[in-house]
C-alpha cells in the first residue's frame, strides 16, 4: 500500500473527529441559544414562571386579561376565554373556559393550553393550582394601581415574545393618565359613594383600582379607609359618610332603573337631593385593562359635573 493510500483512513479520522468537535460546538451554542431565551418572571402571587419559548397557546380566566392581551399583540395566541368577555370583538368568538371564578379544566386540557393568565382576585387559588398540576403553566395578576394596567401590558408583551406592539399601548395609556391627572390635580375634592352592586348595596375599598382613578379624578372614596377590596355597607354607613356625589357602575341600559332606586332609598341624601347621582358603564370604569383610561376619562367629567352644578 502506497503512503497515499495508507495516509487515507487517517485522514478520514481526524476530519471526523473535526466535524464531531464542530457538532459539538453547535449544540452547545444551541442550548445556550435556548437558555438564553428562557424567560422568567415573578407573577403577582409572588411565584416564578419560567417558560423556555413564548407560549404559542394562551387561555384568559377573566375578561380584563383578554383586553390585556389583545392589546399587548397576543390577540393571535388567545384560544380560550372567561364568560363576560365582551372586548375587543374578536375575543368573542373564543370558547369559555372559566365562568363565575371556575375553571374548566377539560376544556384547557383539551385546547392544549401552554399559559393561563389569571386573576389573584377572581379565581381560585386552588384551580390555579390544578391547573399548575395539570401541567399547564400559569402566571396571575392583580393590578390594585392605574401603573399596574401599562405593567401588565408590557409584561404579557414579553411573555408573547414580541414587546413592540405592547409597548405602544402602555405608553398610550400612561400618557392619557398623567393629562388626567394635570388636568383635575389643582380642582376642589369631590368626596365620591363608588357603588359596585346595589342588592345588597356594595362598594369598594381604597385597595381597589377605582379608588386610585377616583383620585387621579381630584376625588376621594369616602369609603377609602375602610378594610377590604370590595365590601357591602348599611344605611346608616352611607349617611355618616355624606357623600357629595353618587357614582353607579352599571351595566348599559339599566340606568333609569339605578336613578329610580336612589331616589326611592336614600331621598335624604344631600347627593340625590342636589342631583349628584351618575351613571358609568362597568366594563370601562371597574375592568382593570386598557380601556380603563376611558373609563377614567369618563369618572372624572362626572365628577366635574359636581363640581360645576355646587
Amino acid at each position: 500500500m502506497s503512503p497515499r493510500t495508507a495516509s487515507f483512513p487517517r485522514k478520514r479520522e481526524a476530519e471526523g473527529a473535526c466535524w464531531c468537535a464542530r457538532g459539538a460546538a453547535l449544540l452547545l451554542l444551541a442550548g445556550l441559544a435556548t437558555s438564553a431565551a428562557a424567560l422568567e418572571l415573578v407573577d403577582d402571587r409572588g411565584r416564578k414562571l419560567v417558560l423556555e419559548q413564548p407560549p404559542a397557546r394562551i387561555v384568559t380566566l377573566a375578561p380584563n386579561l383578554a383586553e390585556i392581551a389583545f392589546a399587548a399583540g397576543a390577540g393571535d395566541r388567545i384560544v380560550g376565554v372567561s364568560m363576560f368577555t365582551d372586548y375587543p370583538p374578536a375575543a368573542t368568538r373564543l370558547p369559555q373556559v372559566s365562568a363565575s371564578g371556575r375553571t374548566d379544566f377539560e376544556a384547557i386540557v383539551r385546547l392544549k393550553v401552554d399559559l393561563a393568565l389569571a386573576w389573584v382576585s377572581g379565581n381560585r387559588p386552588s384551580d390555579l393550582e390544578r391547573l399548575e398540576r395539570l401541567g399547564v403553566p400559569v402566571f396571575a395578576t392583580e393590578a390594585r394601581r392605574l401603573a399596574d394596567v401599562p405593567r401588565l401590558v408590557r409584561t404579557i408583551g414579553r411573555l408573547a415574545g414580541d414587546p413592540s406592539e405592547a409597548e405602544a399601548s402602555a405608553l398610550a395609556f400612561e400618557r392619557a393618565v398623567t393629562e388626567l391627572r394635570a388636568r383635575y390635580a389643582a380642582r376642589p375634592t369631590v368626596r365620591v359613594f363608588y357603588e359596585i352592586w346595589h342588592e345588597p348595596l356594595m362598594t369598594i375599598g381604597g385597595t381597589h383600582l377605582v379608588s386610585d382613578v377616583l383620585a387621579t379624578c381630584g376625588a376621594r372614596n369616602v369609603f377609602e379607609l375602610a378594610q377590604g377590596f370590595a365590601f357591602p355597607v348599611s344605611a346608616e354607613q352611607l349617611y355618616a359618610r355624606a357623600p357629595d356625589a353618587i357614582v353607579v357602575s352599571t351595566f348599559l341600559g339599566s340606568e333609569a332603573s339605578a336613578a329610580a332606586r336612589w331616589r326611592q332609598r336614600f331621598a335624604p341624601l344631600a347627593a340625590v337631593q342636589a342631583g349628584h347621582v351618575y351613571f358609568i358603564d362597568s366594563s370601562l370604569a371597574n375592568r382593570m385593562g386598557p380601556r380603563l383610561a376611558e373609563g377614567a376619562a369618563t369618572l372624572c367629567g362626572l365628577v366635574d359635573r359636581a363640581r360645576t352644578r355646587d
